[in-house]
């Protein structure tokens, strides 16, 4: 009798369960250790984003993903601490879900993944230092330094919990290598090794067709 893919599926009692189970075996593959307030706050920002409300915002064309460049702008503008703030999360946090799910997605796109690992890391280290010293920077300060500091390797982490969870054993090699030029993704690295390709900077010429 033949085996059937969908018998691979878990049952788990809630969104949060699953995400909580997959980034912390996705940590542990890819050899991440972070502090358990910043883990919870990926799997809490997973769990938000999985409903598509929160993610996109309403515009006159619909329901769209606001640009990056259009928050940060409204972060500069903003008239108080807490709507700068606000921005700036916003921005680390789309950063940190598209780079880690949609990755793949940004190839033929403007701007690839290194630029939402640029914005993203940035945006949290400043508010790293923003909410240093309020009552909500107790915690918060912490979280989004380490976030900072390991964007990329959160970034790889994300991109492994996708991969588990899609059950895709495709590898798209160039697009793999890539993103290791452009990232320096720990994770593209070992992919690549081990199917047999030792990454090197000299071969950046390495084009698409």
């Amino acid at each position: 009798m033949e085996t059937r893919r969908d018998t691979k599926v878990k049952p788990v009692h809630s969104l949060e369960e699953f995400f909580r189970n997959s980034l912390s075996s996705a940590m542990t593959r890819q050899g991440l250790s972070a502090d358990d307030h910043t883990a919870y706050y990926v799997v809490n920002l997973l769990t938000l984003f999985a409903r598509s409300e929160v993610l996109y915002e309403g515009s006159d064309e619909g329901r769209t993903l606001k640009p990056l460049a259009l928050i940060l702008a409204e972060a500069m503008e903003a008239r108080t601490a807490e709507e700068r703030n606000f921005a700036l999360q916003r921005i680390g946090d789309i950063s940190l879900f598209v780079a880690g799910f949609f990755g793949e997605s940004l190839a033929r796109r403007q701007v690839d993944v290194d630029y939402y690992v640029r914005m993203g890391g940035s945006a949290y280290n400043s508010l790293s230092e923003r909410v240093r010293g309020s009552v909500r920077g107790r915690v918060f300060t912490a979280v989004f330094a380490e976030l900072a500091s390991k964007f990329q390797d959160f970034v790889d982490v994300l991109n492994d919990v996708r991969d588990e969870a899609r059950g895709n054993d495709d590898i798209d090699i160039l697009r793999l290598y890539d993103v290791w030029l452009k990232t320096g993704s720990k994770r593209a690295e070992r992919v690549l090794r081990r199917l047999g390709i030792e990454p090197h900077h000299a071969l950046d010429g390495l084009k698409r067709h």
